[in-house]
């Protein structure tokens, strides 16, 4: 892609644009008038489009040292946030069934992406598999996996843009498809004589899901700022330090700083550093990957979303493989519906989705569905680099 100048070309300017961007969207989609319309297309969507039409439209630069600056280090941050505040116990009480379930998922995407790309990957552009790995990444735990996964193996700019559309289209569509199966639950249980008794363990395990939140306290945001800076910092510079795996790279510096951040931060969860979640450690986590995400859309090309059709061809026959085994899994444990619904979209959609699918199911159920989101997220790193060393072979770089 060619580099474009920006009205605005300072880097702090730039990064100060961006983060009113976002502000501005997350805005908006709290707005009576407008929530309906971000319910069908969520504000993290925008945090990516909205940057590339800024620079599509000359605002902001196409390359700029904020990127590079917020791309190195607001990832780690996320994810050390997001690891710290994982509860390990709670997702071990959801059960086996729920837990089967997530991982089926999981390992219907894994198979799933070199399956689609020897179907579509000859009428694609060489980079193209480094695309599918970062829609695997998202695919198995949201975007912040997603775009691990992109610097991991170096997804250049003009295959992220198509891949975000897929992201969008398809892992959307399918959660359109969910919704719609909810009305038929009943008789989809029957049918397969569904062990409804695991949702009722489940949900009595669940019961006081929350009761410990607290608002932010200025003690409670030095910590949390401290330990996402601190941590980030130090993985980045861990993983300079050590070698370069794969040919073509599939562990770069910047996975070793992902790994380091996510195991690091499993451990911490722990310890009484996870109580830091109680005042808000995975929200602050968020924000720092919603913003990271408006840095990577600043830098894309709108021209590469006339690549998609073939794209989203290959993400809706992606995500039957994915359905079909969740599917086989099923019945062959005799899982509710609910399990099925869930444990795809915790994969698919991540935290966002996953409690939005399980309260349509059973309004008293979103806490699990949260949870088994967050089981998903926690295979993400660890599966999408699986995937992402699979679809290097079989693309043949």
């Amino acid at each position: 892609m060619s580099q474009t100048a920006g009205l605005i070309q300072q880097p702090m300017a730039v990064a100060g644009y961006l983060a009113g961007v976002l502000a501005l969207i997350f805005w908006a989609s709290g707005v009576p008038r407008l929530k309906k319309f971000f319910s069908v297309t969520p504000p993290v969507i925008y945090a990516y489009f909205v940057p590339t039409l800024s620079t599509t439209f000359g605002i902001t630069p196409s390359s700029s040292p904020a990127y590079e600056w917020m791309t190195r280090y607001l990832l780690p941050i996320a994810l050390l946030l997001l690891m710290v505040s994982v509860d390990l116990r709670a997702i071990g009480r959801l059960g086996g069934m729920a837990l089967i379930m997530v991982v089926t998922g999981t390992v219907g995407i894994v198979i799933g992406a070199p399956i689609a790309y020897l179907l579509f990957g000859g009428f694609l552009p060489p980079e193209a598999w480094t695309g599918f790995a970062a829609l695997s990444g998202s695919w198995i735990g949201g975007t912040a996996n997603m775009v691990a996964i992109a610097e991991s193996v170096g997804t250049p700019d003009s295959i992220f843009g198509p891949i975000i559309v897929v992201d969008t289209v398809v892992g959307y569509g399918w959660m359109g498809v969910l919704l719609f199966f909810s009305a038929w639950q009943a008789r989809f249980d029957r049918r397969i004589g569904a062990r409804t008794e695991a949702i009722e363990e489940a949900n009595a395990h669940l019961a006081d899901f929350d009761a410990h939140r607290q608002p932010i306290d200025v003690r409670g945001g030095a910590m949390i700022v401290g330990l996402g800076v601190a941590g980030a910092v130090a993985a980045v510079e861990l993983g300079a330090r050590l070698p370069v795996l794969g040919d073509p790279t599939v562990i770069s510096h910047t996975t070793w700083a992902v790994l380091a951040v996510v195991t690091g931060g499993l451990l911490l969860s722990f310890t009484p550093v996870s109580k830091l979640e109680e005042v808000g450690a995975s929200k602050i986590g968020y924000v720092a990957l919603y913003l990271l995400l408006t840095a990577i859309g600043a830098q894309a090309d709108m021209r590469a979303v006339l690549a998609a059709p073939l794209f989203l061809a290959a993400g809706v026959v992606w995500i039957a493989i994915h359905a079909t085994l969740l599917l086989i899994v099923a019945r062959l444990i005799r899982a509710p519906l609910f399990f099925f619904a869930t444990g795809s979209m915790a994969n698919i959609g991540g935290a966002a989705s996953a409690p939005i699918v399980a309260g349509v199911y059973h309004p008293a159920m979103a806490p699990v569905g949260l949870l088994m989101a967050v089981a998903g997220y926690i295979l993400g790193i660890y599966a999408a680099l699986g995937a992402a060393w699979l679809l290097s072979i079989v693309a043949g770089v």
